[in-house]
């Protein structure tokens, strides 16, 4: 492939204008089309689609399996997302952490809930080769529980 693939993901919504207030006022992503079941973003260049849905959303207990988000190249592009979180008065999922200090995969962290209980994570890696390399760590994330 020979042009940059973009991602694309869809997560259910039950109110556009809440999701506009959230992920285009609140995180800075571009609205795109929209209708009156489903709204577009451009969300730092991947497309993620917001739909309406009229059955009940149940948020999960804690941010394993589900959740989304974006992975920084700069430190300073991540502390801008977070203070943009601040000043508009995003609800956090989980406040900033510093994960794995001083290890190849080393990594600063915080989780947003949007208005229907969908999960975001936001991260900077300090080694760019932590983001899908370092294979030899079989550390993915907190430690938990799986039934």
């Amino acid at each position: 492939m020979n042009e940059q693939v973009i991602f694309h993901l869809a997560f259910p919504i039950t109110d556009i204008s809440k999701a506009k207030e959230f992920y285009a006022d609140g995180l800075g992503a571009e609205v795109g089309r929209e209708s009156q079941d489903a709204v577009i973003f451009n969300f730092y260049g991947n497309q993620i689609v917001a739909h309406v849905t009229r059955e009940p959303i149940n948020p999960q207990k804690g941010i394993y399996p589900r959740h989304f988000g974006l992975v920084f190249n700069s430190l300073v592009d991540w502390e801008t997302m977070l203070d943009r979180a601040k000043t508009h008065n995003l609800n956090f999922y989980q406040q900033p952490k510093h994960r794995f200090p001083n290890l190849p995969i080393e990594h600063r962290t915080f989780f947003l809930i949007d208005p229907f209980s969908n999960i975001l994570e936001f991260k900077f890696y300090s080694q760019s080769s932590a983001i899908f390399g370092e294979h030899n760590s079989t550390q993915i994330g907190d430690i938990v529980a799986h039934k």
